[in-house]
């Protein structure tokens, strides 16, 4: 088995047509068939399934494809991980955050890194907790950076906290509630609350800190991102419950206000994790050095890159 066999599965298993799986590979139909054929006589067993004009990963192929993706990976990682040993003068710096994360911590860190490591290619996915998960386990990405409130595996995972984010009650400068001078959490009870669905990690958090409180929100207007959650805010939609530092330019700008709300504090943590027997790349040995570095942090262990 070499690792062009391997490609070619799983470039076919994504597109799961011959003839642009062929163009993706600047090669012909038949050598495609060829190589799949010569895989599935390797494994002993099938991996697609052809019905009518439409292919399909047999059970066997759905499984063997998060394998072929870690050694394909893994083979381009350790590529790469010998190349910046000898030359940080090149490669790319790999990883997943969350939207928040992506959107609202990290851009000030990038731009450092950016600078210190001009020539170090950047490709950071935003996407949901779920995906993030799924390609550090199939090592398409080295580490991720997430809210501590997902589940994480720490006997495999090594994690750590970098940051703690402060979440503030927020609403448009017109509200009743902005005109006061102290309120409480009971005073919010009746208010539309604006947040994001339910399978949200951020909406997780809330819930079981509402409930820890004992308080319990009448009306709630679901809406995924959280830009969409500011504008809902500042156009009277509701209130909101959101991270200080994703609010600090509308606050200052005056389209919201910090409710103030007392005897409340709901924090929650953001760490980085990867693989415990993942050997780091220098890129990303050198960016978790500025996450330990950054304003604000606090650890629940300390990093360690002789792992």
């Amino acid at each position: 088995m070499n690792i062009n066999k391997l490609e070619t599965f799983i470039t076919l298993s994504n597109c799961l047509s011959f003839t642009e799986a062929a163009e993706q590979l600047y090669c012909s139909q038949p050598a495609v068939s060829m190589q799949i054929l010569s895989l599935e006589e390797d494994l002993d067993t099938r991996l697609f399934d052809r019905i009518g004009k439409k292919l399909y990963l047999t059970k066997q192929g759905e499984q063997f494809k998060p394998y072929a993706e870690q050694i394909v990976n893994l083979l381009q990682a350790a590529k790469e991980h010998l190349h910046q040993m000898e030359d940080m003068s090149s490669g790319t710096l790999s990883f997943g955050a969350s939207n928040f994360v992506g959107v609202y911590l990290l851009p000030p860190l990038l731009a450092q890194y950016k600078e210190q490591f001009p020539n170090i290619n950047i490709s950071m996915k935003i996407t949901s907790s779920q995906q993030l998960t799924q390609l550090l386990e199939s090592n398409s990405i080295e580490f991720l950076i997430l809210s501590d409130q997902i589940a994480i595996d720490e006997s495999r995972f090594y994690t750590a906290t970098y940051y703690q984010d402060h979440l503030v009650f927020i609403a448009p400068p017109y509200h009743p509630l902005a005109q006061k001078e102290v309120c409480t959490l009971h005073d919010l009870q009746q208010e539309t609350f604006l947040m994001k669905p339910d399978k949200s990690a951020t909406r997780h958090f809330l819930d079981q800190r509402f409930q820890q409180t004992g308080i319990s929100i009448s009306s709630i207007m679901e809406i995924s991102s959280l830009e969409g959650i500011k504008q809902g805010v500042i156009h009277g939609l509701g209130i909101s419950a959101v991270s200080e530092f994703a609010v600090k330019q509308e606050i200052a700008g005056g389209l919201l206000v910090k409710l103030p709300v007392e005897d409340v504090k709901f924090e929650r943590g953001i760490r980085y994790i990867y693989h415990k027997k993942k050997h780091l790349s220098p890129a990303a040995r050198e960016f978790i050095k500025l996450l330990d570095a950054a304003p604000h942090r606090s650890w629940d262990q300390p990093a360690d890159f002789r792992k």
